[in-house]
């Protein structure tokens, strides 16, 4: 007799899936916003960009094959990109001084123009991605490591 039950991998492969469209949108949201409405992003954003690009490839990868353990090495990709994005909001927020702030010389990304979903700034946005990243990673150590 056939029992309906799901196997564990393949609740993990929806995790990973999760989190790989969530880096893959992130990515093309960026590019489109940089490339098609030419708004150059400030040196923060690129630091952050660094974090997710890979994740798009990284995360492809690990959905392909069912790698549950890719928390191993997208973990760290995702902790840095937070540690830089909660660096980044604190500067945009004013919640730092800083003499020499990233966004001043050069592009900026604390103008109107650089907020989407009803003023929502770019910056906000990527600390929520890489938050959501990192606990869809951490889901994924609880429920699949032994």
């Amino acid at each position: 007799m056939r029992t309906s039950h799901q196997k564990p991998q393949s609740k993990g492969w929806a995790i990973l899936l999760c989190a790989w469209l969530l880096a893959l949108v992130s990515t093309i949201a960026v590019l489109f916003v940089g490339e098609v409405m030419g708004q150059e992003p400030c040196v923060l954003c690129w630091f952050q960009r660094a974090f997710m690009f890979p994740m798009v490839i990284v995360l492809g990868v690990a959905c392909c094959i069912s790698d549950t353990s890719v928390w191993r090495y997208a973990l760290p990709l995702a902790v840095m990109g937070w540690l830089i994005a909660l660096y980044h909001n604190l500067l945009y927020f004013g919640l730092i001084p800083e003499s020499i702030k990233p966004c001043g010389s050069g592009p900026s990304c604390s103008g109107a123009d650089m907020t989407i979903l009803g003023g929502a700034p770019l910056p906000l946005l990527s600390l929520g991605v890489f938050s959501l990243l990192i606990l869809l990673f951490v889901l994924i150590r609880r429920r699949f490591t032994l």
